[in-house]
């Protein structure tokens, strides 16, 4: 056998190691295409949630999909080695520069419209990077005007804002509820005994006299 081996080629010998390792390689390649695609997938769907919500920005979904991105666009390890690309570096640099900015408080406090406006070019920005990274090609324009939001829902949410401030005040005990009342619930015929009995002790008072019937039941 030994002597056999001995006479088989090194063009041979690639030949039995291309057949034995081949399958392994193709099983291999087809679970890093698979890890590819689901990586896309996720975050295709992260930038889908953001851009329907883009004009609901304190809606659950979009603070969802906010908080997702530091994990969608994380990166791959690769032999335990850590490997971001360039658009993904951008998409996660930009995401810290717009969180930083919405928890500025003092900024808030400071302009409202000020905030309101720099959070509307931080999440733009946001927004262009994961286009590029997904290679979707968008103007400045349907990132930030193509969206629909209908007034009546603009209405409800400041409404039921305001209805959340209002009731957590109460409940705080920095503010009481205004009660109006308009009447009781009245028996005529305890009312009427009742404007007896006084008649009854008024007479008693004046005369000295108090009079009192006694009446029994067989």
């Amino acid at each position: 056998m030994f002597e056999y081996l001995s006479k088989i080629e090194g063009k041979d010998w690639a030949v039995v190691f291309a057949t034995l390792i081949g399958p392994v390689l193709a099983v291999q390649a087809q679970k890093w295409i698979e890890l590819l695609r689901d990586k896309r997938r996720r975050k295709a769907f992260l930038f889908e949630q953001l851009m329907a919500t883009r004009a609901s920005r304190v809606s659950a979904e979009h603070v969802r999909a906010l908080n997702m991105i530091d994990m969608v666009f994380y990166g791959s390890r690769i032999f335990g080695i850590l490997r971001r690309s360039a658009t993904e570096k951008s998409v996660l640099e930009n995401w810290d520069i717009y969180l930083e900015h919405l928890g500025n408080q003092d900024l808030q406090k400071r302009s409202i419209d000020a905030w309101v406006a720099t959070g509307s070019e931080l999440f733009t920005k946001l927004l262009e990077s994961i286009a590029s990274d997904l290679k979707y090609t968008f103007d400045r324009k349907q990132l930030t005007r193509g969206a629909y939001s209908p007034q009546a829902h603009e209405e409800i949410e400041f409404e039921l804002t305001a209805l959340r401030k209002s009731a957590l005040s109460v409940f705080k005990g920095d503010a009481s509820l205004k009660l109006d009342v308009v009447g009781f619930p009245v028996d005529p015929d305890a009312l009427e005994a009742n404007k007896t009995a006084i008649q009854n002790i008024g007479k008693a008072l004046a005369t000295g006299t108090l009079r009192v019937d006694i009446v029994t039941k067989d």
